[in-house]
């Protein structure tokens, strides 16, 4: 496997959590383009400094997004954004190193988070989705 960091990755991932994903730490999330993998299905993963790691490091969260190349590279550019989407609604409003799962990481709700994505672009504005998903469930 190689890994490359990929500068235009991590500018959409900054741009996407800024508007929508507030809790996000950017400074504390890099993205990376992989080339050489053998999996079938896998578009792009999240990694994690998992607690243990973090205590045995002495240092807080860390998250790392990778892009398989082979497959990333190939997508148009909106489905680049719901893989990118995808991937950080994967790190919790905690940021704590762990995850949340795919009952909340879901095509429905990616869907919802690209919707309100491209709503932020256009009116110049942001948003929690997280938080405004909360209100909405108790309304």
């Amino acid at each position: 496997m190689k890994y490359e960091f990929s500068p235009s990755l991590q500018l959409l991932a900054e741009d996407i959590a800024m508007r929508i994903f507030p809790h996000i730490k950017m400074g504390r999330v890099k993205c990376f383009r992989s080339y050489g993998s053998s999996t079938k299905r896998t578009i792009a993963r999240c990694h994690a400094l998992g607690k243990l790691m973090q205590q045995a490091m002495d240092t807080p969260a860390f998250y790392a997004l990778e892009f398989l190349g082979e497959k990333f590279n190939k997508m148009d550019q909106e489905e680049k954004i719901k893989v990118m989407i995808h991937e950080l609604m994967h790190i919790p409003e905690s940021f704590g190193g762990g995850f949340k799962n795919h009952n909340v990481v879901c095509e429905k709700n990616v869907e919802q988070c690209y919707r309100a994505y491209n709503e932020c672009i256009k009116d110049e504005k942001k948003i929690d989705w997280f938080d405004f998903q909360r209100k909405k469930k108790k309304s």
